[in-house]
């Protein structure tokens, strides 16, 4: 089943806007059994929406747009595919009523421009849009679906996730594809592949495999095609488990779960706080960990210790050591992590310091050199990374890193061999139960 992505807006052309709804949507669409063939970004212009439109219904089975409903005179969208479709406006009921709520709710009032997106193709099978104005439309011409939704993400998401995406199996007959992530840490994405060749050369052809590389993470896809979900599922499981024995040791979570939704669910669980003492990262792990809703049921608080009277003042690192050893130390973060866990009272503090550029390295600690810090109950375990000489990616990667490490000590181990040793005793199973 071959589906092609359009959308629609200057802004996304001109760069002011990025375009998160088509990459939203490709996997969404991908999950279910389409080919994503093509994604097409286009200008507000009736020749642009004209021409893509009408070549994306001959070569697709399913055709998503996205952009171009809202009120104002610059979208056209809706008018285009009255034209395509030789259809007309007519007044919509319900949609109508839809939009006074949504108006009301935002104490707005209804005027002309809100009224006129009442006005909805005869022929669309038109799709409610209950958190914005702009409904959506269906058409359906030659085997090939059409399908028109809003660009503001939040409101294409809502309608996808409730309408469409439930509707689509009911059109179209489609196979069972099933896509199961791996993500890994802690190993280069060239590496995992020299690492995992073995078992990548020995997979079926039913099962393929996919490297999502990011900074700090190599996600790995793997993904089955098949007749029925019980085949696929037997398949995939049985290669998931084949590859465990080469990547044990770098996994850190299983499909959409981050590695902050991990950690905090691990925490409820052995009834475990946590706080943060940083520096180069400057409350970025922090603020991982508070991303994640109800996370202060485990997350006290943190400190930014920034400037090395901070680190003094504050989480007590004694001037010896700043002098002799100088902040971006084991020494340092190490005393900053002990300091932290005891200044918050909780189970785990992490604590970081790092040269993250463009200046400050030397030969000896240059730029991208950090040193992290997790203070448990019984020890103080510490790294010293490398992380290249991105300032941003510096952070990026000390967060991951500084997470994991958390994800790797558990206070229940008793010596830091056996931790080393056993790097995924805080994911719950191996491979999803398997």
């Amino acid at each position: 089943m071959l589906a092609e992505i359009i959308s629609i807006g200057d802004e996304l052309l001109i760069g002011t806007t990025i375009n998160t709804n088509a990459a939203w949507i490709g996997e969404r669409l991908s999950r279910i059994g389409f080919e994503i063939q093509r994604v097409t970004t286009i200008s507000d212009t009736r020749q642009a929406i004209e021409q893509s439109v009408q070549r994306a219904i001959q070569e697709n089975n399913l055709v998503l747009i996205t952009g171009g409903l809202g009120p104002t005179n610059d979208d056209i969208t809706k008018v285009v595919l009255c034209d395509i479709f030789q259809s007309t406006l007519q007044f919509h009921e319900q949609a109508y009523a839809t939009i006074a709520t949504f108006l009301k709710s935002r104490n707005g009032e209804m005027n002309e421009h809100n009224r006129s997106q009442a006005m909805l193709p005869h022929n669309a099978l038109i799709v409610p849009n209950s958190c914005g104005t702009a409904s959506g439309m269906w058409f359906s011409r030659n085997g090939c679906e059409v399908i028109s939704m809003p660009g503001v993400p939040f409101e294409m998401t809502t309608m996808m996730t409730n309408f469409v995406l439930p509707r689509l199996p009911q059109v179209f007959e489609l196979p069972h594809i099933e896509h199961h992530h791996i993500l890994l840490t802690g190993i280069a994405e060239a590496q995992c592949a020299e690492l995992i060749a073995p078992w990548e050369n020995q997979l079926p052809p039913s099962v393929h495999l996919a490297y999502l590389p990011s900074p700090g993470v190599v996600k790995l896809r793997l993904t089955c095609t098949a007749c029925n979900a019980e085949e696929t599922h037997a398949l995939i499981a049985a290669q998931e488990t084949a590859l465990l024995p080469y990547v044990r040791e770098y996994i850190f979570a299983y499909d959409d779960e981050t590695l902050e939704e991990n950690i905090g669910k691990l925490l409820i669980t052995h009834n475990a706080t946590i706080a943060t003492a940083e520096s180069c990262t400057g409350g970025a792990v922090a603020q991982r960990i508070t991303s994640i809703a109800g996370c202060s049921a485990y997350f006290k608080g943190s400190v930014v210790a920034y400037a090395n009277e901070v680190k003094q003042n504050i989480l007590h690192v004694p001037q010896h050591i700043l002098e002799t050893h100088g902040a971006v130390s084991q020494e340092c973060v190490e005393t900053m992590a002990q300091n932290c866990r005891k200044l918050f009272g909780t189970t785990y503090a992490i604590a970081t310091s790092g040269i993250t550029g463009p200046g400050g390295g030397s030969a000896e600690k240059p730029v991208g050199t950090v040193w992290i810090a997790v203070a448990t109950p019984q020890r103080v375990i510490s790294q010293k990374f490398a992380f290249g000489d991105n300032r941003q990616r510096i952070v990026q990667r000390s967060v991951i890193a500084a997470l994991r490490m958390v994800q790797k000590a558990p206070p229940d181990l008793p010596s830091r061999e056996e931790q080393e040793n056993d790097c995924i005793i805080f994911l719950k199973s191996p491979l999803r139960g398997i």
